[in-house]
């Protein structure tokens, strides 16, 4: 059974960091691409940052950009998600999430929500002005 295990979110003042953590376990986690997706309350899903399976290719979405960074540890089954200079627009539920398993294409980057097959039951950030 896949598991994703997200940890770190809290609430913090803008300008603040924080560090989110992702745990998979249930899989190979060299097989899937991984991503940092957010949900605001009334707004829908968006993705933060995607990272290819072999880790060499990351994308950000421009809301972040510049200020967030995303990586893998394939050691350790591990997603982490570095946030800095937050801003009380960051404010939503973090969730980690996995694309089905594959072989082909280690570089390749999801962008769509329903290329993930597999989520964590998020956590929460919240950024006060």
């Amino acid at each position: 059974q896949v598991q994703l295990v997200e940890s770190g979110g809290g609430l913090v003042q803008a300008g603040d960091s924080l560090r989110l953590s992702c745990t998979a376990s249930g899989l190979t986690f060299t097989s899937h691409a991984m991503g940092w997706f957010r949900q605001a309350p009334g707004k829908d899903r968006e993705i933060v940052v995607s990272i290819s399976r072999n880790g060499g290719n990351t994308f950000y979405a421009n809301s972040v950009r510049g200020r967030f960074t995303g990586s893998r540890d394939n050691a350790k089954n591990a997603l982490y998600l570095q946030m800095n200079s937050l801003k009380p627009e960051d404010t939503a539920v973090y969730y980690c999430a996995a694309t089905r398993s594959a072989d082909l294409f280690p570089s390749r980057i999801y962008y769509q929500s329903d290329e993930y097959h597999y989520w964590g039951q998020g956590t929460q950030v919240t950024v006060s002005s």
